[in-house]
């Protein structure tokens, strides 16, 4: 998974007066868990935009002032009710040998053959939740939609789970294509049709002979 890296001042005074002053200053007060005792530090409230505003998913790495360097993942984030600033970041620490739990986005590629036909495709979960070694997590999971016709589905137990567990139900709709006004049935269907009314045939002309008999 790609990081991002933000440079930070660790902070010695954590009161609301301190707080106020780093926010007139343009700086985000920020906290980080999981390690032996929470970090507070504070950061540029710009140098959060690629890891805030994309739908990607990233790990971060924590460059303080005083040399220390610190692997973690954005756990929560707290904007201004009206100017939609930030207000606050809490991250949670990465640690080699510790499994973390992380919201990856869904890529899907191809071009569904019920989509060709007029069929909808939805998407029930842009994300999906898995966990896994830090080392293992994804940039995002891939699901080819090319094989799918008007009512079939794709839910998280159909999908191959690599180095990590997704933390859903087998049966959670990830994505599905939907009929709708415009559709038209697949050929594969059609033949399908085609070659039962075919096997009816000679049933029917065998019963009506036995009959005549």
């Amino acid at each position: 998974m790609k990081s991002i890296t933000i440079n930070g001042s660790q902070r010695e005074s954590v009161g609301k007066k301190a707080t106020k002053a780093l926010r007139n200053a343009g700086q985000v007060p920020c906290v980080l868990y999981g390690g032996d005792k929470p970090v507070h530090f504070s950061a540029p409230e710009l140098a959060f935009s690629k890891l805030v505003y994309t739908p990607n998913a990233h790990t971060v790495v924590i460059e303080l002032d005083n040399g220390e360097t610190l692997n973690a993942v954005l756990q929560d984030i707290q904007f201004h009710p009206v100017t939609d600033r930030i207000l606050h970041v809490d991250f949670y620490q990465l640690f080699e040998d510790k499994e973390i739990a992380l919201n990856i986005p869904v890529q899907l590629v191809g071009n569904s053959r019920g989509v060709k036909n007029g069929g909808v495709l939805k998407r029930n979960n842009r994300k999906l939740r898995i966990k896994a070694l830090p080392a293992n997590l994804p940039d995002f999971i891939e699901i080819d939609i090319t094989p799918l016709k008007i009512g079939d589905k794709v839910a998280v137990g159909d999908l191959p789970s690599g180095d990590y567990t997704f933390l859903h139900n087998d049966n959670t709709v990830v994505c599905r294509v939907s009929t709708s006004r415009v559709a038209i049935v697949d050929e594969d269907d059609d033949e399908l049709e085609e070659g039962a009314e075919g096997a009816e045939a000679p049933a029917a002309e065998t019963a009506e002979a036995a009959a005549q008999e």
